[in-house]
């Protein structure tokens, strides 16, 4: 991986950000963006958070959290307003708005996907971006690092699913829980495992 990406949009003399998302597919919790701003002397190996180890995530997080980023979130409640797709593109917009408010708004933004927001910023959409991009494997680690702290914080408040290991995704241990102690307010109904709990709640 290399800046290819972020050079061909004038980096590093023009600000290039890099953005990602966590938390798409599960059954609980926020959905969580970030995007950051690497420096011309970046050298930490970064890749796709999905590759690294819980352990790497977290030391290269404490090292990206002291670089110019922003970290956006949408809620459940937001989820199902909107739907997931909404959702992450708010999540995005925040993640990019409180970049902005600390270094300005950047000169084009790399989000990983094949879909953009709507927002004010240059950008370009980059399939398979956290292995392609450094600026977005940071983003990537930014946000699900974020995002797996904040389910740790949830199992504790409601134990029984495991999200503190699956991270509120569909698990054997999450779906025993939701048989056993119900849907919490932290589940999104809008998705169709919840949606079908509930009908057979009310039925």
């Amino acid at each position: 991986m290399d800046f290819t990406l972020e050079q061909a949009q004038g980096w590093p003399q023009s600000c290039v950000v890099g953005v990602d998302e966590a938390g798409r597919g599960p059954w609980a919790g926020p959905v969580t963006a970030a995007a950051i701003y690497l420096p011309q002397d970046f050298t930490l190996a970064v890749d796709d958070s999905k590759k690294l180890t819980a352990k790497k995530r977290d030391v290269l997080f404490d090292s990206l959290i002291e670089l110019p980023h922003g970290i956006g979130a949408a809620s459940v409640a937001e989820i199902d307003h909107l739907n997931i797709l909404q959702a992450t593109f708010l999540a995005m917009r925040r993640a990019v708005d409180g970049l902005a408010a600390k270094i300005g708004a950047p000169a084009h933004v790399l989000v990983d996907g094949n879909k953009l927001p709507d927002w004010p910023y240059a950008a370009q959409a980059v399939i398979g971006g956290d292995a392609r991009a450094p600026s977005i494997a940071a983003a990537s680690i930014l946000a699900k690092v974020t995002r797996d702290r904040e389910m740790a914080v949830l199992d504790a408040q409601f134990p029984g699913y495991g999200w503190a290991s699956n991270k509120g995704y569909g698990a054997k241990a999450h779906q025993i829980g939701l048989e056993k102690l119900g849907v919490t307010p932290h589940h999104r109904r809008s998705y169709a495992p919840i949606a079908k709990i509930l009908r057979g709640e009310t039925a």
